[in-house]
């Protein structure tokens, strides 16, 4: 929830019921409370009655499984009325994303991944590229001289059942979610505001003097990457590769240059911000100029 002075001009959202972090934490920290949220996600229509919802926890014991369904209600369970006028249980958002947490593994899974290679060359001397695990993140990154091209983070989850090859695409579809999310000023972890900035010569995984910083005035979650990044989707960059043969959401983003080099970036100005992308295909040019909230400004082909 955001917090904002008294002084301040934008609408203030007072929490009258809030739990503190910890106390938050200590209620679901409770195998009985744990699986009343894992049977509401099992459940195949909700909401759950309540002798429906202690008999798939297994608790014999209605007092007891009552004071543990009144525990979670009203901060990560509600009751509402069904359709057919019988009341019932079902998730608040907090629940949820406990639920979701889990079942990605963030919380009680720790696997391991031997690096695997990946489609492309890299962008600064050519040799083959790799996938490694770590920390619940993917890096992207050549095998002869080390050159990173990425490094997000990858709840374990998303490792099950996949292969390697599988792995590198849902790796890649994710990059692309959180950057358009970040680029559009939402927070991919908290929904919050989401604050874009131009940096030179700061330190960067990538190791680009010219990178964008996305940062959350919420929750402190942060991404960066290539200026280049943020075209993926835009028409007129789609258009440019599609009319030579290349469709971009078939290509991982590590093997476009200007989604993981500042080679392609030049900054026009300063004050304001306007920024020239140079995108090569095909004995063409397309220039794209964006300011500094990467919004397009104009697109030519040369």
């Amino acid at each position: 929830m955001s917090r904002s002075d008294a002084s301040s001009d934008s609408t203030i959202l007072e929490c009258t019921d809030c739990l503190d972090p910890a106390e938050a934490f200590a209620l679901i920290g409770n195998e009985t409370r744990l699986s009343i949220l894992e049977a509401l996600w099992a459940a195949e229509e909700r909401p759950v009655a309540f002798s429906e919802l202690r008999r798939e926890v297994g608790m014999r014991d209605s007092a007891q499984f009552n004071y543990h369904l009144q525990k979670l209600t009203g901060h990560f369970v509600t009751h509402r009325e069904a359709e057919d006028g019988n009341g019932g249980y079902d998730f608040k958002h907090a629940g949820e994303k406990v639920v979701r947490s889990v079942i990605a593994g963030s919380f009680n899974e720790h696997p391991t991944l031997e690096p695997f290679p990946v489609q492309g060359g890299c962008v600064a001397c050519g040799g083959p590229l790799q996938a490694s695990y770590a920390d619940e993140h993917i890096t992207i990154e050549c095998i002869d001289c080390g050159q990173q091209h990425g490094e997000y983070s990858f709840p374990p989850g998303g490792l099950n059942d996949r292969t390697a090859e599988e792995i590198a695409d849902a790796f890649d579809q994710r990059v692309r979610h959180l950057h358009c999310l970040a680029a559009d000023g939402v927070c991919p972890e908290c929904s919050g505001r989401m604050e874009t900035r131009l940096v030179e010569k700061g330190e960067c995984c990538l190791g680009i003097s010219v990178r964008v910083d996305h940062d959350c005035l919420q929750c402190g979650h942060s991404l960066c990457s290539a200026v280049g990044l943020r075209l993926l989707d835009h028409s007129a960059v789609v258009s440019f590769h599609r009319e030579r043969g290349v469709r971009l959401d078939e290509r991982p983003y590590w093997t476009l240059p200007w989604c993981v080099s500042d080679q392609y970036t030049t900054v026009l100005e300063r004050d304001p911000v306007r920024l020239e992308v140079t995108i090569p295909l095909a004995g063409d040019e397309l220039r794209v100029v964006m300011d500094e909230t990467l919004a397009v400004l104009e697109t030519t082909v040369a």
